[in-house]
């Protein structure tokens, strides 16, 4: 709310700044601020009535905005970056309005951090998509030229080109299949699902899917199972999580250690139902930890992409596992393995 400057009343203007809830100040003639609302003080916890603006906020952008609204008499703009306690971003609107004691600026902060967040992710997203399928598709297009060239007499080279065509085709058409369900889940996510669903009969589907490829790898997979463990949730979505757990967990964990175990387990936490796959191969940086379920990331993508990885795995079940109103942990440190929990709200009858 905004005070006279004379006599101390509240304005009608002043009530209406004073329940807007994005950080407004009010700014004399002489740059001391007269006053604020609770957002304000919120974001600057040491702001005082009375002191100079540059003291609070010191962006030479705004207040190269104020002295260019003061000159024109029109309304302004500027952007304001706080980095600290955590980077935060604000579009700051200046208007200049006229009281009986004097001309006042309002400053208007609004917070366009998140907007900002998506708009880069997106932005990353698309060149990460685009890269994925660029390489395959320069790959294929190469070997086309090639049997339509030189090779084109040759049995061999036939042979074993369009063997290598094969698996980048596929390459791309994993991608395009974990694109087109991140994009069916992100959809739904505002819906929770509802159905009762066994975790531990997920869990045996899924090792008896994955025992060719754990053979494979000469790794061996272990149940530990409490039956049984009924969750809510979507059947084919729940599937999804295990599957990619337990696959990575073949491929990148127990496959490049010494111990070439998982160990996979289903139980019940007061509330919740449980899925734990474990591996204790080289384990995870704990640097990387908080970026991993982050679309495309990878620790090493030059094996990523070898064994077959999109980089989207472990971003599908964080979305799925979000839909489910639940939460995954990752717990892993440099040469003692890696374990992934995910914790779904058990079924209520």
């Amino acid at each position: 709310m905004i005070r006279d400057l004379d006599v101390g009343d509240v304005t009608t203007a002043g009530l209406i700044l004073g329940a807007l809830p994005e950080a407004v100040l009010a700014v004399g003639s002489d740059d001391r601020i007269l006053e604020v609302n609770a957002a304000a003080l919120a974001l600057f916890p040491a702001l005082r009535i009375g002191a100079p603006l540059a003291r609070i906020l010191r962006s030479p952008d705004i207040l190269d905005a104020i002295e260019h609204v003061r000159l024109t008499g029109e309304a302004g703009r500027a952007s304001w970056l706080e980095r600290v306690p955590v980077e935060r971003v604000f579009d700051v609107n200046i208007a200049p309005i006229v009281l009986d004691a004097g001309p006042v600026l309002i400053l208007y902060f609004r917070e366009i951090s998140e907007s900002r967040r998506l708009e880069r992710m997106r932005v990353d997203f698309v060149a990460n998509a685009s890269h994925e399928l660029r390489t395959p598709l320069s790959s294929l297009l190469g070997f086309i030229e090639t049997l339509q060239g030189p090779a084109r007499n040759d049995p061999v080279a036939r042979t074993r080109f369009l063997e290598i065509m094969r698996e980048q085709a596929q390459r791309m058409a994993r991608l395009v299949d974990d694109l087109l369900s991140l994009s069916r889940i992100e959809q739904h996510l505002h819906l929770r699902p509802q159905e009762a669903v066994d975790i531990t009969l997920v869990l045996r589907h899924i090792v008896d899917t994955l025992g060719p490829l754990a053979d494979d790898n000469r790794v061996d997979l272990e149940l530990d199972l409490e039956a049984p463990v009924i969750v809510s949730g979507d059947r084919d979505e729940l599937l999804r999580v295990a599957e990619n757990l337990i696959e990575n967990a073949i491929k990148y964990g127990a496959s490049d250690g010494v111990d070439k175990r998982v160990r996979i387990g289903a139980s019940i936490q007061d509330t919740d139902g449980v899925i734990t796959v474990q591996d204790f191969g080289p384990g995870i940086a704990q640097e990387h930890l908080p970026r991993l379920t982050e679309r495309f990331y990878r620790i090493d993508a030059g094996q990523s992409r070898a064994k077959g990885g999109t980089g989207l795995g472990l971003a599908i079940v964080k979305h799925i596992v979000a839909r489910h109103r639940g939460r995954m942990t990752i717990d892993s440190k440099k040469g003692c393995g890696a374990t992934f929990r995910v914790i779904i709200p058990l079924h209520q009858q």
